[in-house]
């Protein structure tokens, strides 16, 4: 039997939020939806259709005055949250949009009906603690999926974030459980949250469950795949997730504006076929990627593109 082919997550509203120049705008997704269609990536490929994430399902992850306070700049016409986070009179209906995307593809994986996905959605989310949204992000996705796969009854679910900003948010969220193991490698040093040392491991229930790999400014794509294989990949065989999710960044890239690694395309498909190789060990399969950043458009899109062909590719 033929493993069906990733389920990609695209909506015509996530070119909505355009905060233009903002580096986080629709661009991004406009380039990786080009990218796909040159490659003929969206021929004959099933379109998901799905619900955005209601209040119950995103209060799983965040705290009702963090909702609340998105609730009142959307009614108020926007404003902003600081000074690199706005929100537009849309804003809100496409981050719930995002959110609801990646517990659809929670619900379709465990469903069987599918082994991986990609939410090509935006706004991003990994930086959106528990209680404040921030640093581009609104809502935490791949935090809302993450708790919707525990009350859809898994055992343990990992996360891994390759994004060059560490994401401060997830680790918050899941700071004090054991049932949710994070993953972080990122640049450590002159660059956004601040957070991320190697010192951070989780408090309480959750002392063990946070793994944070930091880089020094200049690492290059070989250290970030290196430690991948060497750290994060030994954790997550130990913990023995019932899925994977990845938050997907790719301004690790040497050409993005915004980060100071030096990862290449090729490095990132090594990193992509890592997290193939790893979830067929581990989760059967189950494997769920979530678009974080990535600020040069055109390597962005590249760089998904090629994950997205690791991912429809059978492990042999």
């Amino acid at each position: 039997m033929t493993t069906p082919r990733t389920l990609l997550y695209r909506h015509p509203d996530f070119t909505g939020h355009d905060m233009t120049p903002h580096p986080e705008n629709p661009e991004r997704v406009r380039a990786i939806n080009a990218e796909l269609d040159r490659r003929a990536l969206l021929a004959d490929r099933s379109r998901p259709h799905w619900n955005p994430a209601s209040d119950d399902t995103i209060l799983r992850a965040h705290d009702r005055s963090l909702l609340d306070r998105l609730e009142h700049l959307t009614a108020a016409g926007g404003g902003e949250i600081d000074l690199d986070t706005r929100v537009l009179p849309d804003s809100l209906s496409v981050a719930r949009i995002a959110a609801g995307a990646g517990i659809h593809a929670v619900d379709t994986i465990l469903a069987g009906e599918s082994d991986t996905a990609f939410v090509l959605g935006r706004p991003p989310g990994h930086h959106a603690t528990k209680s404040r949204s921030m640093g581009f992000c609104l809502l935490n996705t791949v935090a809302i999926a993450a708790t919707h796969a525990l009350a859809s009854g898994l055992a343990r679910v990992a996360i891994i974030d390759w994004d060059v900003h560490h994401g401060n948010g997830t680790q918050d969220i899941f700071a004090a459980r054991s049932d949710v193991l994070y993953c972080s490698i990122h640049q450590y040093g002159n660059i956004f949250p601040g957070t991320g040392a190697a010192s951070e491991r989780g408090q309480g229930p959750g002392a063990g469950y946070t793994l944070n790999v930091p880089l020094a400014p200049g690492s290059s794509g070989h250290a970030i795949v290196s430690a991948l294989e060497t750290t994060i990949v030994p954790a997550v065989r130990n913990f023995r997730p019932d899925l994977i999710l990845v938050s997907a960044g790719y301004d690790a890239h040497e050409a993005d504006p915004l980060g100071g690694l030096r990862a290449t395309e090729q490095d990132f498909r090594r990193i992509a076929r890592l997290m193939r190789t790893l979830a067929d060990e581990t989760t059967g399969g189950r494997l769920i990627a979530i678009l974080e950043g990535g600020y040069n458009p055109a390597v962005l899109a590249r760089c998904v593109a090629d994950t997205i062909e690791i991912f429809d590719t059978p492990l042999l």
